[in-house]
């Protein structure tokens, strides 16, 4: 499991003298700390982070609650190697979609198998009409481009044009890392 902090977001209503620029006092700091790199994988992977900072399991979710409501912590969620799972044909897929569309039909196609991630971003004319972005991943490059046949009959006359752009290497996915300070417990 994976948790992705997000400090550039202040958190709302931290006391200033009892939290750092993160909105992490000493208690939350070590709970990021003690997960940036990944849950446990064990049967109560909040008792063993609490073992690991000296709490509660209880008390360590509790705070990792607190800390996603504040805008601190993006999210907790398992982060799959598509590529030891088998699914090597990984495609970026592009559309050009009616603005007046996107909304529904980006909920649409986030909801179709297969889809990770869906989101809209701005076109970049003349050399960028995409407005919707899918991730799709095959065991095949063949695969992909049926999962993106799907996406194009569901978008129907309101898309004008897409693409598939496939990703050519790996790159390391990792959250934000907070660097480990001297007044920071050390880690057993």
């Amino acid at each position: 499991m994976s948790v992705s902090i997000c400090p550039s977001r202040p958190a709302r209503g931290c006391n200033v003298q009892h939290r750092d620029a993160q909105g992490l006092d000493a208690a939350d700091r070590a709970i990021v700390l003690a997960t940036q790199a990944g849950l446990p994988l064990v049967p109560d992977p909040w008792g063993a982070v609490g073992r690991e900072v000296g709490m509660s399991g209880e008390a360590v979710l509790e705070r990792m609650q607190a800390m996603q409501e504040r805008g601190v912590i993006r999210r907790v969620a398992a982060v799959p190697n598509h590529y030891r799972l088998g699914y090597v044909a990984n495609g970026m897929t592009v559309w050009d979609v009616d603005d007046a569309q996107i909304d529904r039909l980006g909920r649409e196609v986030a909801a179709i198998e297969g889809v990770s991630h869906c989101y809209r971003r701005p076109r970049h004319l003349p050399l960028w009409p995409y407005n919707l972005f899918a991730m799709l991943h095959g065991r095949s490059f063949d695969e992909v481009e049926r999962q993106a046949a799907v996406l194009r009959e569901r978008l129907g006359e309101a898309c004008r044009d897409h693409r598939i752009l496939y990703s050519s290497r790996i790159l390391k996915k990792t959250g934000l890392r907070l660097a480990v300070r001297p007044e920071d417990p050390p880690r057993r």
